[in-house]
């Protein structure tokens, strides 16, 4: 199996976000096919149009060139009002452009969804999954993963929880399947 290069997207800009905690239990459990690197948002400016070609900011470039380079793309978001954070669907709109050149195309990808919540990001894994068709982006379709009451398994910083770190085991190692299957 070759080795691949994940971009890990975190739907979170706070430092000690749950989200991220779970995205770094990702990466620690990942096996030796997959490179994975967190790809930061945070000086990601808002998208507008009116700000393309000469224009186009230089973290637009250089997110966009980090995403090309990416065999694939891991999402890891919480929850925000049944819905993905601001931050992440500015990211996606940022990598489909300049139309007919989004840096998304052909990447496989899959989405974890993290909250405090039972339903565990539910609705920000769904409503996620409903823009990668149109980026053209095979999505893994199992194991879905929605990691409800992070709070009671986070200790010292970290992931803590047994069961879920066994879960995240079993869905790291099926996306490096996926990947393998659908990288080009």
């Amino acid at each position: 199996m070759a080795t691949r290069n994940i971009a890990v997207i975190v739907g979170s800009l706070r430092k000690e976000s749950f989200t991220r905690k779970v995205a770094h239990s990702l990466i620690e459990q990942a096996p030796p096919g997959l490179q994975m690197e967190i790809v930061e948002l945070r000086d990601l400016p808002m998208y507008n149009e009116d700000d393309e070609g000469a224009h186009a900011p230089a973290a637009w470039i250089a997110f966009r060139d980090r995403i090309r380079q990416a065999d694939a793309v891991l999402f890891c978001t919480p929850e925000y009002n049944r819905s993905v954070p601001g931050v992440l669907k500015n990211a996606i709109d940022v990598g489909s452009r300049p139309y007919g050149k989004a840096a998304w195309s052909g990447k496989p990808c899959a989405v974890i969804s993290v909250s405090p919540g039972a339903l565990g990001g539910f609705g920000a894994n769904h409503h996620l999954r409903q823009s990668l068709p149109f980026l053209d982006m095979p999505c893994m379709p199992a194991p879905e993963a929605y990691v409800g009451g992070i709070a009671g398994k986070i200790k010292d910083g970290a992931l803590a929880d047994d069961a879920t770190r066994a879960f995240l085991k079993t869905f790291v190692d099926a996306f490096a399947a996926w990947v393998e299957r659908h990288a080009s």
